[in-house]
């Protein structure tokens, strides 16, 4: 069966490079600020931020991985660097021999708390100041509608 592709149009691909380059240039300008003003990388600073909001500050390193959309091996370098900073400390599972959990220490509660406020100024300044309460509502809508998708195609592993 041949299929026919369906390319883009110039207006579809002006919005696909539009939204490549703002996707692109807003991350690296927030890791970059974070980097300067909490010396964090924004992906130690998701790691916080979601063991901050798990109950007991304690997450399975697995659900870590999954809810931080990294790979094993790359959130437990993160977690070690993490532990080498003294924001994270690793527990073993009691029920699964193979099972360890992440645990954000208070000097990683601490760090979370003051760098906080920077990153939330930098995504006020950087994307929310720069469009109306419409474009924000669509925005919004717009990216829970392709998360629903791809969230569906992507079944957790």
């Amino acid at each position: 069966m041949v299929t026919m592709t369906r390319w883009l149009d110039d207006d579809e691909q002006r919005t696909w490079r539009a939204f490549l380059a703002a996707a692109r240039a807003l991350m690296a300008t927030l890791d970059r600020e974070l980097q300067s003003r909490s010396a964090m990388p924004h992906a130690y600073y998701e790691i916080l931020v979601r063991l901050s909001e798990a109950p007991g500050r304690t997450l399975r390193m697995n659900e870590l991985a999954d809810a931080t959309d990294s790979s094993r091996s790359r959130l437990s370098h993160a977690v070690s660097r993490l532990e080498e900073a003294g924001w994270v400390r690793r527990e073993e599972c009691p029920t699964d021999r193979r099972g360890q959990f992440a645990v954000l220490t208070e000097p990683g509660f601490a760090a979370l708390a003051a760098a906080a406020p920077g990153h939330v100024a930098a995504v006020r300044e950087h994307l929310f100041d720069q469009l109306s309460p419409e474009q924000i509502a669509q925005l919004r809508t717009i990216s829970e509608t392709v998360v629903k998708h791809l969230a569906g195609n992507n079944p957790p592993s």
